[in-house]
């Protein structure tokens, strides 16, 4: 019995007539097994079948072509995308049916398959394919295109496969601007600032032209923005930014790399004439009154210029310069623009270095506090300190305060340096009360500070953790901290009062030097500024400015304090006018702790 590989299953039968003599005399049955070959056809028609279904279901999109690049295959998400029907695309030429341009010059594309026929090997489609459908619908496509073989190796037709990637490439599109754009305002953001700054400095190096970058900033916005909040804030930046938009061409790039912070770009300045004018029309624009629902608010700005190659040779030096010129026209009053200068970058770098010696001082609590004598004139008996803050510098020196006390407040270091000083000062006042000596100390408090709502429980946790009596420490206080917010001033001051310490205005009549915050805020000392001491005996005027805060420092029953006391004849005019407390070079220095101590004996 056959086995079952061997078994016949099907067969051809052929039947051939024996004829003699024009009549049939026999019949010729011959059979043949076809059984392997029937498998075989079944085999090849599954297998096409098979083929068939797979390349109409995969998500690719397939045309086949003979060796002429005529269609004679289409599947189904390619007949979506070429808007043509399988039947109707058969028999055309692959460029009649899949029409191929460069998405950004529209020039037509020659198609892959037609490359890959005439050089026998697999193409892949251009970059940048865009496929128009018949239905004028339009597509991103990309992948690729190969010849097709026979078993001997010959050519006998083409095929492509692609997929639809608008999608994908809108996505990138999409994220590339996000990445390179301000959200709030869609403008440049400081990344691609920074490339068109780079490509404008070396297209300028080698045509010899001049590239100018403005930088400005919105004067006193964050206090505008913590006022009216964040969502008048984002309205007001938005305003902001059309303004400076209505005011550049094409050519000029306009960017926002910060809360309150623009950038403008000029690639091609001609002369420095048409600088000032924009930055001067900058200035006017701005103080134009910005309406916000219903509202007006006016604004200012600081712009800072920096030139290329003028004054600087590189993108980052540009930012760098620029930034620094903008802090000039702050330190000139705001509202204006100043061009980077040498003394500038001098001024930033040192800036710099005494900023990273700040930091360190206050991490590494080596933050120093020096005290100056305050005497009652009349007896010369040392009354109470005035504690000052020194930094020194690597070598060992000290670096004067108005070189890093602004520095402080502007980069917000002034809290932990005056926490800092308080912390010592108390402590120092424990110990000489401790000894018997019962020395007011005052201290310093800076403007910035009283913007923390968080002060007043620091002071009262000092004092409690020094242990010492509240009555024996002073803050002293500026007029022009005390107009910051009225009320929430009075406030603190209060809170700050009922502590049990003393109130003193520093500096007074330089500032605001108005009555009514000395009867509504809890005022206990006037200190006259130095400068009125000093020229007093030379200069009527500051002669009549210090009787005259005298006589009201009496009238209000306040304690009157003199700075600057520097000769003998200071000390005598101001006994005569009647003021009964007084500190200054004539009788001490300030000095470190210890120094103070040997005084005390």
């Amino acid at each position: 019995m056959p086995s079952p590989r061997n078994r016949i299953e099907y067969v051809r039968a052929q039947i051939n007539l024996r004829i003699k003599e024009h009549e049939v005399v026999g019949v010729i049955l011959t059979l043949s097994d076809i059984t392997s070959i029937t498998h075989t056809k079944k085999l090849l028609s599954n297998e096409s079948e098979r083929l068939r279904v797979m390349l109409n279901s995969i998500g690719d999109a397939v045309i086949a072509t003979d060796n002429n690049a005529i269609i004679n295959f289409m599947n189904p998400i390619a007949e979506r995308l070429t808007g043509w029907h399988v039947e109707e695309a058969k028999g055309r030429h692959i460029e009649e049916v899949m029409k191929l341009v460069d998405a950004t010059s529209n020039k037509t594309l020659v198609n892959p398959i037609s490359v890959a026929l005439k050089e026998q090997r697999i193409v892949a489609m251009a970059l940048n394919s865009q496929l128009t459908g018949l239905d004028g619908r339009v597509y991103r496509v990309e992948d690729s295109a190969a010849p097709i073989r026979d078993v001997e190796g010959n050519i006998i037709g083409g095929i492509i496969v692609f997929h639809d990637v608008s999608e994908s490439i809108a996505m990138a599109v999409k994220m590339s601007h996000l990445a390179n754009h301000d959200l709030l305002t869609d403008l440049p953001n400081r990344v691609l600032l920074h490339d068109r700054v780079t490509h404008a400095c070396k297209v300028a190096s080698s045509m010899n032209k001049n590239v100018a970058l403005m930088l400005i900033d919105i004067d006193h916005f964050k206090y505008l923005n913590d006022t009216l909040g964040h969502h008048q804030g984002d309205l007001i930046i938005k305003d902001v930014a059309k303004r400076l938009e209505s005011l550049i061409d094409l050519n000029t790039t306009l960017a926002r790399i910060g809360g309150d912070e623009f950038v403008i770009l000029l690639p091609d300045v001609k002369s420095a004439s048409v600088v000032d004018a924009i930055a001067s029309d900058i200035i006017n624009t701005m103080n134009e009154p910005f309406r916000i629902d219903s509202q007006e608010y006016t604004l200012s700005v600081s712009v800072g210029v920096s030139v290329n190659p003028a004054d600087s040779t590189q993108a980052e030096e540009m930012m760098t310069h620029a930034d620094a010129a903008m802090y000039r026209a702050k330190e000139q009053g705001r509202n204006r623009f100043c061009y980077y200068s040498d003394d500038l970058e001098y001024q930033f770098k040192q800036g710099q270095s005494v900023e990273k010696l700040l930091r360190n001082a206050i991490e590494q609590d080596k933050i120093e506090v020096f005290y100056q004598p305050k005497l009652e004139l009349a007896t010369r008996k040392i009354m109470g300190v005035e504690a000052l803050v020194r930094l020194r510098d690597n070598d060992n020196k000290l670096i004067s305060p108005l070189d890093f006390i602004p520095l402080a407040e502007e980069t917000g270091l002034i809290h932990a340096l005056g926490k800092s000083v308080l912390k010592q000062s108390c402590k120092a006042a424990k110990e000489w009360a401790d000894k018997g000596h019962k020395i007011k100390v005052a201290v310093n408090i800076a403007a910035k500070q009283f913007t923390d709502g968080n002060f007043c429980n620091l002071v009262a946790d000092t004092i409690e953790q020094a242990g010492l009596a509240s009555e024996l420490l002073e803050l002293e206080v500026t007029e022009s901290a005390l107009m910051h917010d009225f009320d929430e001033i009075k406030v603190m001051l209060n809170k700050l009062a009922d502590l049990g310490l003393t109130i003193a205005i520093d500096d007074f009549g330089t500032g605001y030097s108005s009555l009514s915050y000395l009867k509504l805020f809890p005022v206990d000392v006037l200190k006259i500024d130095q400068s009125f001491v000093r020229d007093m005996l030379n200069d009527t005027q500051s002669m009549d400015i210090v009787r005259t805060i005298t006589s009201l420092a009496h009238t209000l029953n306040l304690q009157i304090v003199a700075e600057g006391i520097e000769e003998k004849q200071h000390l005598n005019s101001l006994i005569d006018l009647g003021c009964e407390f007084g500190q200054g070079y004539y009788f001490h220095k300030p000095m470190p702790k210890e120094e103070f101590d040997k005084l005390l004996g």
